[in-house]
């Protein structure tokens, strides 16, 4: 009990001194404002995104938005796709890891070369989904959903079944 009593004051005063440091930052000599505006990227709102067509890289009926970066180029990437329910990316795999976080509505991820409901797992928003570089894996949209998808680029998808992949539809 007394180590508890112990443990417990360490705790509430760790607490404090944490409560007293964000209550009193440190002061920088370059502040956002200063920073040239080439510097930073920012976007002040949902609706401050400019939403376009999806990649034809992807089955139709996607909309996407690149964050930040370029999708042909090496570096970080962020993007954001916006799916409707019932939406699929079929088995495929890409050249770097993939980091997806969904942001809204609930999505189906699984691994493997074939859509398969009883292995995958579902996310709902803030869930987050990692297939390693090689990966052979598939996104389902359950409801409408928006994702956000990071990587180092460029980015580049295969698809396990070329005659799933968009690109050699005619």
């Amino acid at each position: 009990m007394k180590l508890f009593a112990i443990a417990a004051s360490v705790a509430a005063l760790s607490g404090a001194a944490l409560a007293a440091g964000m209550q009193t930052q440190p002061t920088s000599t370059t502040s956002a404002a200063a920073m040239p505006s080439s510097d930073m990227t920012v976007v002040s709102g949902s609706s401050a995104v400019k939403w376009g067509p999806g990649s034809p890289a992807f089955p139709a009926g996607m909309k996407m938005a690149v964050m930040t970066g370029d999708p042909a180029s090496t570096g970080f990437i962020s993007i954001r796709a916006k799916v409707p329910a019932g939406y699929k990316v079929p088995p495929h795999f890409h050249p770097t890891d993939e980091h997806v976080t969904v942001l809204s509505g609930t999505m189906a991820f699984g691994m493997g070369d074939t859509i398969d409901p009883k292995t995958e797992k579902t996310a709902g928003p803030g869930g987050y989904f990692v297939a390693q570089a090689q990966m052979h894996h598939y996104a389902v949209a359950k409801t409408a959903s928006t994702i956000q998808i990071d990587l180092n680029g460029p980015f580049g998808i295969t698809y396990v079944n070329s005659a799933d992949d968009p690109r050699n539809k005619k």
